[in-house]
């Protein structure tokens, strides 16, 4: 018995705009009786998908009475450090609305970098630090969602993401589970949107003929779907933690399959 029917894996980019096509931006999808495919965009004159594109096919597709189980490879949250210098109350909702105000990054003609240089919203007023790290970081040495420029980094994808999870939680209300936010354990038959690092997993998966970017996506749903069947979803969802972590990791957010 699983608790999810269909399972998405999204490697997601923060290049351009919302409404460019990326080769970067990857989806695949895996049913509980299916291994895992990629999902191509709906037809258009773009070839690849957009950020916009996705965050309006995820709402439709888990509008449905389908429990799907969604993981997204870039940072749902800021360290706690961040709260405390910004003087922010330590609410993952709020924190939503708050960022999206200083970085509407999910507006037409609007790169990140243009918000990083001024030209766009007001992110001077909501910077972060590079060596600010959450504690699922620190646990398995991944970057801060600070830094940018880098190889390797998640900065730019977050701080491009984070307003499309708001939209979805906006769409979506209680049928969207956002974890671990809205709570450690998901109810059943409720779909839900988990942050992934694919670098946990991506080493047991032989790549194929699949790009980088493909394969990650491919390692996210096909993770998640093998690890529902045979019970280390479970097991995932609810990471060993003392009281005051937990507390901590329902502000800044939790990668699932850090222990």
């Amino acid at each position: 018995m699983t608790d999810f029917a269909r399972y998405l894996g999204i490697d997601y980019s923060g290049a351009q705009t919302p409404n460019a096509s990326l080769k970067g931006l990857r989806v695949y999808l895996a049913s509980h009786d299916a291994p895992a495919v990629e999902v191509p965009p709906p037809p258009s004159p773009r070839r690849y998908w957009t950020r916009r594109g996705i965050a309006g096919w995820l709402a439709e597709r888990l509008a449905e009475d389908v429990p799907t189980l969604v993981g997204i490879d870039h940072g749902f949250s800021f360290p706690l450090r961040y709260f405390e210098y910004h003087h922010l109350p330590p609410d993952w909702v709020e924190f939503l609305d708050d960022f999206q105000r200083h970085w509407p990054t999910d507006a037409d003609h609007t790169y990140v970098d243009f918000i990083r240089d001024g030209l766009r919203g007001d992110g001077a007023a909501r910077m972060g630090n590079p060596r600010w790290r959450r504690l699922c970081e620190e646990r398995c040495r991944a970057k801060s969602v600070f830094h940018f420029d880098v190889t390797g980094s998640v900065a730019k994808s977050t701080h491009a993401g984070i307003p499309w999870l708001r939209f979805l939680r906006q769409r979506l209300g209680e049928r969207l589970h956002c974890w671990p936010f809205d709570g450690w354990e998901i109810p059943a038959g409720r779909s839900a949107v988990v942050e992934i690092y694919p670098s946990l997993w991506r080493h047991a998966y032989p790549p194929g003929d699949r790009t980088p970017d493909q394969h990650d996506a491919y390692v996210i749903a096909t993770w998640l779907r093998q690890a529902d069947c045979d019970g280390r979803l479970r097991a995932a969802l609810s990471p060993v933690l003392s009281p005051p972590e937990r507390a901590v990791a329902q502000v800044e957010g939790w990668i699932l399959g850090v222990g």
